[in-house]
């Protein structure tokens, strides 16, 4: 499986993990605020559902890059196929929803461990791959599954391209919640949990072994770190992340099909965590949010980017991730998030 070398150094990307989940009042201020707001919006009427549906989906997009910055930023493999565990994950939560009748919450747990497996058997012949190897791997993998969930044996469970319908569950208890409000805390709740096993992971000795696998691969199999098995697992928990941030995204949506996950997702999530910071815990919230934001307003964007210059065709939406990237490259190489912190320093050096 490949090493790469990122531009997150070890003590840049051990620091930002400690600010993303350091127990802050701060940070508790932030949670208690988010968690509020359907109380907020119920209140005063100010915040819609159609907003609370567009928070969801930025921590859901947040769960998927956090799980490629675990993989990517963090044990330095590349991966351009995360949308395949993506799409596992939405389809094992919408079949067992929908042909088994289970309550939408043991999907998640379930979606987790079949994405696990997934992601575990893809990582031990990628073994044999390293760099822009492993990329083309993972990217066929993404370009794979879309047309196998088309295929014709497997149709009366995912229903070919019709794609799969299931419904929104309702409040429990009868709280005083729309649906959209219910689930928005239901992914925010999963969130919080999802972030701070990551941060506690990357705290652990298993987290310093992922960084010195990423940094030097030689000298952690001279100190006796069994690279092959922390780079399969790393793979499998990495999917976890992004399986279940599916599975979320199936719910949301009530809806699953084939081409909503065609390749293009795995490299709006891998462009969110570059964009966010590649090895920063805090850069997967921005990242996620870069993700939704862009896929809402890319087109609308792109097509005032083509008159202001005067272009002779319309640009592509795409057009958005190339410049964004292309500016944080040579402006924050770190990415967003790491620009930020290093700021923060130099204000505090200052």
């Amino acid at each position: 499986m490949a090493t790469t070398t990122t531009t997150t150094t070890p003590g840049a990307a051990s620091a930002s993990s400690r600010i993303g989940l350091g127990k802050s009042r701060w940070l508790w201020l932030a949670i208690a605020f988010l968690a509020l707001l359907p109380v907020i919006g119920g209140k005063t009427g100010l915040i819609s559902n159609f907003t609370f549906l567009q928070l969801s989906l930025m921590i859901v997009y947040s769960i998927a890059v956090l799980g490629l910055i675990l993989l990517t930023g963090f044990n330095g493999q590349i991966s351009l196929g995360h949308g395949a565990f993506f799409a596992v994950g939405a389809y094992t939560a919408a079949i067992l929803i929908d042909r088994a009748n289970w309550p939408f919450w043991a999907t998640l747990p379930m979606a987790a461990i079949t994405c696990f497996i997934a992601g575990y058997l893809f990582g031990l012949p990628a073994l044999r791959l390293e760099g822009h190897y492993l990329a083309l791997a993972t990217f066929a993998l993404a370009v794979a599954v879309p047309q196998i969930l088309k295929y014709r044996h497997f149709e009366p469970y995912t229903n070919g391209v019709q794609g799969i319908n299931i419904f929104k569950p309702d409040p429990p208890f009868g709280l005083p919640l729309s649906a959209d409000q219910y689930m928005y805390l239901v992914v925010l709740a999963v969130a919080i949990l999802m972030f701070w096993i990551a941060g506690n992971l990357l705290d652990s000795r298993t987290g310093r072994a992922l960084r010195a696998i990423r940094d030097q691969p030689l000298a952690a199999d001279t100190m006796g770190i069994n690279t092959s098995h922390y780079k399969a697992v790393t793979f499998g928990i990495s999917a976890i992340y992004t399986g279940v941030a599916g599975a979320l995204h199936a719910i949301i949506f009530e809806f699953v099909s084939p081409d909503s996950f065609r390749f293009e997702l795995s490299i709006a999530i891998l462009v969110g965590a570059v964009v966010g910071g590649i090895a920063s815990l805090p850069g997967a919230v921005i990242g996620g949010v870069f993700v939704q934001v862009i896929e809402k307003y890319a087109d609308a964007l792109t097509k005032k980017l083509s008159a202001a210059v005067h272009l002779p065709l319309e640009l592509e939406p795409w057009t958005i991730y190339g410049l964004a990237l292309i500016v944080l490259m040579y402006t924050m190489p770190m990415g967003i998030a790491g620009g930020l912190i290093l700021l923060w320093k130099r204000f505090k050096g200052s």
